[in-house]
This record gives structure tokens, C-alpha cells and sequence, in this order.
């Protein structure tokens, strides 16, 4: 429970230090879904999440320099995520569906419209406390390629072999959840 919070809630201070600047995109789920929603341009898109990943991949440096040489070895350690044996189609199911439900989110509570103003950043946040309360016992809970990447480049072996499902499952989740929003705002224009 304490790292479901721990995500959300940094994910709510950062919507609100860095998100009149950036967006606070710190995914490219996120950015995937923001672009094909039509509210930014592909190439502002590929840079975001060019930075995500250089990002992600300096905060694993630290997080692996502070524990690899601990008592607190293994996966956990690094961040990596993972799914047991025969458990592939439930991982990309989870990690999928639940970066649906978050870019979605995102999408409604951002809305400069109908959106939900100052509180997007809670709303945001709180979110992805409940993603990865769910989430967390399936597949320790990405929905977020770049924050898959770096933890995998440092922790290697298994967690660089399942990668690709960090990546395309978030990724087919925020292009569905951009679809989705793109009929429900057609929907509500008219």
C-alpha cells in the first residue's frame, strides 16, 4: 500500500510543481495519449518522451547506486517490474487496462474545457494509487514505459526480456483511452 501512495502522491506534487511548464508528462502512456487525442504535435511528443526515458534512466542510475551494494537485493530493489511464468496475457491485460483507465483519466481531468481545473493534479494522482493497488500483485505495476526502461537496464536479465510488454501494453492502454476520449468529446460537442 505504502508504494501505491507513494507513486500517486509523487505523481500529485509533480502535476503540481511542473505542470503549468510541461504538462507534467512523466510518461509516455500519457504523452502517446495526449498526442493522438490531437492536444499536442508529434514532434513535441517524440522529444517528451525521448527526456522521459533519459529521466527514468538517471533516477534508476540513483536508485541502483543507493541499493546495489544494500541487503535489499533482488527486482524490488531496482524497481523492475515483472510477471511469473504463464502469467504474460494477464500482465498485458493488467498493464493495458489499467493505463487505460490512468490516460483517461488524465485526458477527462485536463480537459481545458470540462476538465477538472486546479484538482487534475489530484485526481491524477489518486488514479494511479489505485492502478497500482491493483496492479502491483500482477506485475509490480508500470503503466508507464520510461519508468519500466530504466529500472530494467540496470536490473537486466528477466526484466529486459519482459520489457517490451512494459512498453506495448501502456502504449496500446493510452491509444485506446485517446480513441475513447476522441468519441466521448465528439459526443459531448454535439
Amino acid at each position: 500500500m505504502g508504494v501505491a501512495f507513494a507513486f500517486g502522491l509523487s505523481v500529485v506534487a509533480m502535476a503540481y510543481a511542473i505542470g503549468g511548464i510541461s504538462g507534467c508528462h512523466i510518461n509516455p502512456a500519457i504523452t502517446l495519449g495526449v498526442l493522438l487525442s490531437g492536444r499536442m504535435s508529434g514532434k513535441d511528443a517524440a522529444m517528451y518522451m525521448v527526456f522521459q526515458v533519459i529521466g527514468a534512466v538517471i533516477g534508476s542510475a540513483i536508485l541502483y547506486a543507493l541499493v546495489s551494494t544494500g541487503a535489499h537485493g533482488g527486482p524490488t530493489a531496482t524497481g523492475s517490474n515483472g510477471f511469473a511464468d504463464g502469467m504474460m496475457l494477464q500482465a498485458f491485460i493488467a498493464e493495458a487496462v489499467f493505463t487505460f483507465i490512468f490516460v483517461l483519466v488524465v485526458l477527462g481531468s485536463t480537459d481545458s474545457e470540462k476538465g477538472a481545473g486546479n484538482l487534475a493534479g489530484l485526481a491524477i494522482g489518486l488514479t494511479l494509487v489505485l492502478v497500482h493497488i491493483v496492479c502491483i500483485p500482477v506485475t509490480g505495476t508500470s503503466v508507464n514505459p520510461a519508468r519500466s526502461i530504466g529500472p530494467a537496464l540496470f536490473q537486466g536479465g528477466e526484466a529486459l526480456s519482459q520489457l517490451w510488454l512494459f512498453i506495448v501494453a501502456p502504449f496500446v492502454g493510452a491509444a485506446l483511452s485517446a480513441v475513447v476520449w476522441k468519441v466521448l468529446a465528439a459526443k459531448e460537442g454535439k
